[in-house]
């Protein structure tokens, strides 16, 4: 399934060649394409040059006329052995198009072939890569939200946890950039705690779980507690019932309105702009 999942990412790459004719209507949606982490060859820590080896970001990009400036990095889950692209990826990055925010699905290297170490560059370079083409794609290079779900959202904590500066020195001017998030969605799952992380200094935090599904939710009810201990911004939702992979839950009974509370948290922290 994880080579079904890369395929029908990659399958998007084509339209790229597409995306000059929808330039000059600004309610069109411009058609996805897929741009490498890295160029090929140079992937750190890359054990091979196939699909596998190579991380990418699909970009979903709303109307023009809809743009305000902000992106999201959305990291599906899949158990770090696959990707969940459906409901925990162009599902939620349309939601986000509709909120006019530019969307950027991630790949991510994933087990038994790659790590978290690797995973965490991948998040970062991800990061560090929106924001050396804020320009290109107008966005505001301090609004990109990271979002993460099950595996992903793991897989978040980590790359909020080691987010830094960049190498001034660096000879890729990409990582010589600040790679931490504006705020970081985290769903159904905290993530294990990183050492020496400081709570405190992680981004504003959208935290959310049912509460049927124990480990995620008292997870995240425990990360909630230390960051707002630590002095941390963090806001915590929980459902009563359910279960873990609800993802955007567009039709669910359960949780359709998480999303509308996301976008809430989002303007309360100037995610989508100053209020005027």
């Amino acid at each position: 399934m994880a080579n079904m999942a890369f395929s029908f990412a990659r399958a998007a790459l084509g339209l790229s060649l597409t995306v000059a004719l929808f330039a000059a209507d600004n309610s069109a949606t411009l058609p996805n394409y897929n741009i490498p982490l890295w160029e090929p060859g140079s992937v750190p820590g890359a054990k091979g040059d196939g699909p596998l080896d190579a991380p990418f970001l699909t970009v979903f990009m709303p109307p023009a006329n809809k743009r305000n400036g902000s992106a999201v990095i959305i990291a599906p889950g899949g158990s770090n052995i696959m990707l969940m692209y459906g409901v925990e990826g162009i599902e939620v990055a349309e939601r986000f198009n509709d909120w006019g925010t530019a969307a950027f699905v991630l790949t991510y290297r994933l087990n038994p072939r790659y790590g978290e170490a690797e995973r965490v560059l991948d998040g970062n370079r991800a990061m560090r890569l929106i924001k050396s083409r804020a320009s290109e794609w107008k966005l505001d290079p301090n609004r990109i939200l990271f979002a993460g779900f099950s595996a992903g959202s793991a897989m978040a904590r980590s790359v909020a946890a080691a987010a830094g500066l960049g190498d001034p020195n660096a000879p890729d001017p990409v990582d010589r950039l600040n790679s931490k998030p504006h705020t970081l969605l985290m769903v159904y799952s905290a993530g294990q705690a990183t050492p020496g992380e400081k709570l405190k200094e992680f981004p504003p935090t959208f935290l959310l779980a049912a509460a049927a599904d124990r480990g995620a939710a008292n997870g995240s009810a425990q990360l909630f507690l230390d960051m707002n201990k630590a002095g941390g911004v963090a806001e915590l939702h929980l459902y009563q019932r359910g279960r873990h992979g609800f993802g955007s839950a567009y039709t669910s009974p359960e949780f359709s309105p998480w999303m509308d509370s996301l976008k809430h948290f989002l303007t309360l922290n100037n995610f989508f702009g100053a209020s005027k």
